[in-house]
């Protein structure tokens, strides 16, 4: 089962119905997009020689070809490597050799980055929109490669914020999989119903250009190519019933800016990347209404663990509406979820351990990478590294990374759980809570703070919300958080940061 067959019906079926587009305006219709893509496909196999199973790379801004590209490499019956195109070049380099991409497309501002530092496993780096990209579309077209549904469709490569980036294997059933999941449970779309990609293409946002092809919908890429409000609210007001991916960091910005946004307009907002703090989620539903769904997944298991359907979040009168808003949902119907304790035991409701997951979306394991396939990937499950907890009516709440566990005393402090109480201030913007080594206690308790507020006024809050034990011992203020390309904050760094303070703090004068 090749997803590329999608695009190919769709393009029989529907031609003259618009596929792509850019800003305001239709760029490509599906008969054109599926007879683009059936030239583009044979002269990968054909002029640059590439075998079924190869990987081909794309490291571009988001773009109207995008989906040309990236269909054209399944219609191949080629693997897709996407890229996110903010990366430094040194990270474009390791993930070419890594994933051994013989072909990579790109676009004209990232050329001489790719090319300074591309491996010599990269046999050519074509650019998207020039004469050598369009003279492979004077190929002869072909047919959709026969694909089974184990082979490999996408390298999805983790963002690497501990160690080297991964590649989880993503088959073509895993994507076949989380886009009738995604179509099911999330956002149920209609032929003509636009996505707007203001996320990047490579990751999140990218995942349901598949669902959007399979319904015939149009998938839009914002003029500038990136993420404006304003720009972004006039295109809810353009095209119909418009849908968009964004990570919480996204949303808020929405929600904060001043620019006029005819919400009636806006068909889904699905948040996701990260959880969305409960005030920021009300913030929203203020704003815009009962348009928001949550999803909770990773790159192992493409965006399809847990959701929040726009309902339940809308449902204020719900006597645990506040309770559900916090949560990442409920689990797919394709797949298991299970929190489990150090041994793999299932744990009680109300108990907080790690998530495990398994079902069709997940993948197969990581490329080239059998020492972390096996540690991730036990006895049929996939270990996320994410703490959780289920209620008694098996909504998930996440509370933290693993990783990201405080241990202070003894006593177990999930920093999501601070975090969400300082949100609460009106002088706080953003807010990240980490663990500091103490020879005393083990770690203690340090929020980073971006905002203004006086530090007796935090301390009373948490005093009236959690336990005393889980109150900051310090609080940071800051012009910022550290993030990552994905708007994730980075708590790797702020230990660093904050542990290369309390050094120069402890040093002697002089």
């Amino acid at each position: 089962m090749n997803v590329a067959l999608w695009l190919e019906r769709a393009g029989r079926a529907d031609p003259e119905r618009p596929a792509i587009g850019e800003g305001r305006s239709v760029v490509r219709r599906y008969g054109e997009l599926a007879g683009r893509t059936a030239r583009l496909a044979a002269a990968l196999r054909g002029t640059l020689g590439l075998r079924p199973g190869d990987r081909t790379a794309i490291i571009a801004k988001n773009c109207p070809d995008y989906v040309e590209a990236l269909y054209a490499i399944w219609w191949a019956g080629l693997a897709a490597v996407p890229v996110n195109a903010k990366l430094h070049a040194a990270e474009f380099a390791y993930t070419l050799e890594h994933s051994g991409a013989r072909v990579c497309f790109a676009t004209a501002d990232l050329e001489s980055d790719i090319a300074a530092h591309a491996p010599a496993s990269l046999e050519r780096l074509i650019v998207i929109g020039t004469p050598a990209y369009e003279a492979l579309l004077s190929a002869e077209p072909s047919a959709p490669a026969e694909r089974a549904p184990g082979d490999l469709a996408w390298l999805f490569y983790t963002s690497g914020t501990t160690g080297r980036p991964k590649g989880a294997m993503l088959t073509h059933a895993n994507i076949a999989a989380a886009s009738h999941a995604y179509l099911a449970e999330v956002d149920p779309t209609a032929p003509g119903d636009a996505i707007l990609h203001a996320a990047p293409m490579s990751h999140g946002s990218g995942l349901y250009i598949m669902p959007h092809v399979m319904r015939r919908g149009i998938n839009v890429v914002p003029e500038s190519g990136g993420f404006d409000p304003a720009e972004i609210f006039e295109s809810f007001g353009h095209w119909r019933r418009m849908s968009m991916f964004g990570a919480p960091t996204m949303v808020k910005r929405l929600v904060a800016s001043p620019a006029e946004c005819d919400a009636s307009a806006v068909r889904t907002i699905v948040s996701g990347g990260a959880p969305m703090y409960v005030e920021d989620a009300r913030a929203a539903l203020d704003r815009f209404g009962p348009c928001f769904a949550q999803i909770y997944g990773q790159g192992e298991s493409p965006m399809t663990i847990t959701t929040l359907s726009k309902a339940e979040m809308a449902e204020r009168e719900h006597p645990r509406w506040l309770e559900r808003l916090g949560s990442a949902g409920l689990p797919y119907a394709c797949v298991e979820v299970a929190v489990v304790d150090q041994d793999e035991r299932p744990l009680s409701a109300g108990e907080a351990g790690e998530v495990i997951c398994r079902g069709l979306p997940v993948m197969s394991g990581y490329w080239n990478n059998p020492e972390a396939s096996a540690s991730t990937l036990r006895n049929g499950w996939l270990h996320t590294g994410d703490v959780g907890a289920f209620d008694q009516e098996g909504y998930l709440t996440l509370k933290d990374r693993s990783k990201d566990l405080i241990i202070s005393g003894g006593s177990n402090i999930y920093p999501r759980e601070v975090e969400e109480v300082l949100l609460t201030h009106p002088g706080i913007r953003e807010v990240s809570v980490i663990g500091r080594p103490d020879p005393e206690w083990g770690e203690i308790v340090v929020a980073y703070v971006v905002g203004e507020a006086a530090r007796d006024e935090l301390d009373r809050l948490c005093l009236s919300r959690i336990a005393r034990f889980k109150r900051p011992k310090a609080y940071i203020f800051v012009e910022g958080l550290p993030k990552n390309n994905y708007g994730k904050v980075l708590k790797t760094e702020l230990r660093t940061i904050d542990r290369d303070a309390t050094r120069n703090e402890r040093q002697p004068p002089g």
